[in-house]
């Protein structure tokens, strides 16, 4: 009976990416973490898989079945989707003989509008959740990244995700300037994808571009340079080839995407009032999300702005762990909670 009660009135902290999706449980901490992709068959309409399952089937799926990520630059795009996936997620990071439908906090980003935000709470609820509440990413960041917000003072986090770059200053619990741009990591796996097939005829996919991104990829050139050999099909001939790129060829291939994220970190900089710009400068800029671990990022950041920037500890975790903090103590931050069911 004990073990009963102790799953009564469960919360659930959900950092709804468009690349991951991540639950957390307060006391027990990061339960989930698999791919925002679902795959499903277009005859029937029937959803087949879902997170690591649906994600090994990308690319490599006959015509019968679709693998895709219902969210598209961190909003809503598939609706029923969504839905589906949510409820995968709860139900599996509940246990199986729970009754009591949890309380659920979801992360939205900076420039989410109020249909995108609703969407994203019907979705929830549909989904089993008994309330839903949603926070905008970089709140959750912060206070993921152990910042205390409530303080009068200014705090800017830049979040760097899949879909969207989040960019706000922070004081007194609230967002005094934001921006979200649509142009994070997967934009970046983009422009590799394109860069070799421009100047290699190699065509690689995008699971190919993540991985060149990771292994030897970086926002500002190296004298040292790192290299890969990378396996991809032939433009030409059709046939099976690799070739070997460095780290500096990424540098130049990803140089457009990475302009796009400190211009937005520029703009929010030149909106923030004097009194918290001369805080940033003290402190620095708090970089979180798993985009944002790109080598030398905050090196570029600090050339461009400026401003000294700093990664977070866990940066990857840090939208996950603000929703557990933010779930246990929803007094202290209910105004920074923008919708209740």
């Amino acid at each position: 009976m004990i073990g009963v009660m102790k799953f009564f009135g469960k919360k659930l902290g959900i950092d709804l990416g468009t690349a991951n999706t991540l639950v957390f449980i307060p006391g027990k901490g990061i339960v989930l973490n698999e791919p925002s992709v679902v795959a499903v068959s277009p005859s029937d309409n029937k959803i087949l898989a879902v997170g690591n399952d649906a994600k090994d089937m990308i690319g490599k799926t006959p015509d019968n079945i679709i693998a895709y990520r219902p969210l598209k630059d961190g909003v809503i795009a598939d609706y029923r989707v969504t839905e589906a996936m949510l409820r995968y997620y709860i139900s599996k990071a509940l246990p199986k003989w729970n009754i009591w439908k949890p309380e659920v906090m979801i992360s939205v980003p900076a420039g989410v509008t109020s249909t995108e935000r609703r969407a994203v709470i019907e979705a929830a609820i549909k989904a089993g959740a008994k309330n839903a509440y949603v926070v905008k990413e970089p709140i959750l960041a912060a206070i993921g990244a152990g910042i205390s917000i409530y303080e009068p003072k200014g705090h800017m986090v830049v979040d760097i995700g899949g879909g969207t770059t989040d960019v706000a200053v922070i004081s007194l619990g609230g967002i005094v300037a934001s921006t979200s741009v649509k142009c994070a990591g997967n934009k970046i796996d983009a422009a590799i994808v394109d860069y070799v097939k421009k100047n290699y005829n190699l065509m690689v996919g995008d699971k190919t571009a993540e991985d060149i991104k990771i292994n030897i990829g970086s926002a500002v050139p190296e004298e040292n340079e790192l290299s890969m050999m990378v396996k991809g099909r032939d433009c030409l001939s059709g046939l099976p080839r690799s070739v070997e790129i460095k780290t500096n060829e990424i540098v130049r291939a990803i140089g457009k995407e990475l302009r796009e994220m400190i211009q937005a970190i520029k703009d929010v900089l030149q909106e923030t009032p004097p009194e918290l710009a001369s805080d940033i400068i003290d402190q620095g800029i708090t970089m979180t999300g798993g985009s944002s671990q790109l080598r030398n990022l905050p090196e570029l950041v600090l050339r461009r702005t400026g401003v000294k920037a700093v990664l977070a500890d866990k940066a990857i975790y840090c939208v996950a762990l603000g929703t557990g903090i933010a779930l246990e103590h929803l007094d202290t931050y209910k105004k920074s909670i923008i919708t209740k069911r």
